[in-house]
Formats: structure tokens, sequence, C-alpha cells
């Protein structure tokens, strides 16, 4: 079976397996830089959660993070990386393919 013929699940990222990492990856967008209390917000993840998923995801190499300050309170804004954008419109391309497909038995 070539890729072509694959069904699509087989191209699927899981790295945006998790919900978190799925919508932090939605909510940064390309070029987008949020701070991390922002996505927490948007996201409605507590601390831990959002640590893990922004951890995997520049292990990936799909975000960056970058620390810093405003004013005296220590800051980390993510953004995401051509990479990842590129590995995130793959897997939404993907996901809306088998919606798609339905329950069509050829592609």
């Amino acid at each position: 079976m070539t890729e072509r013929d694959a069904h699509p699940r087989t191209r699927l990222d899981d790295n945006f397996a998790s919900p978190i990492r799925f919508s932090l990856m939605a909510s940064l967008g390309e070029g987008v830089e949020l701070d991390f209390a922002t996505l927490a917000d948007i996201l409605q993840a507590n601390d831990s959660a959002l640590s893990k998923a922004i951890s995997h995801l520049q292990a990936a190499g799909y975000v960056r993070a970058r620390k810093g300050s405003a004013g005296s309170r220590p800051r980390t804004w993510v953004r995401s990386t051509p990479a990842g954008m590129s590995a995130f419109s793959g897997h939404l391309r993907a996901l809306r393919e088998i919606v798609e497909l339905g329950g069509h038995v050829g592609f």
C-alpha cells in the first residue's frame, strides 16, 4: 500500500494526541507568541499540564519557549516553529480527510 492509498489516520501526528497539546498549537497559530499565563487561561489548563505540553512540543521541535521578565516578574513566552505549524497543518488536513472519507471504502 502506498502512502497515497493509506488511510489518512496514518498521517496523524501523535504529538497532537493530547487535547492540551492540540489546543496549544491551535492557540499559537502562525507567528503568534503568547505568555504562559495567557495560554493557561485560554486553554483552561493548570500550570503543570501546560508545562508538560510545552516541554513535549519543544522536544518535538514544534514550539519555542523564551524566558524573560515583565517588570520584576519572570515570564515565559511560547511560539510555534515553522516545523510545528507544518506538522499541525498536516495533522489538520488528515483529520479533515478522515471526516470527508466517512464510511466510503475508496479514497
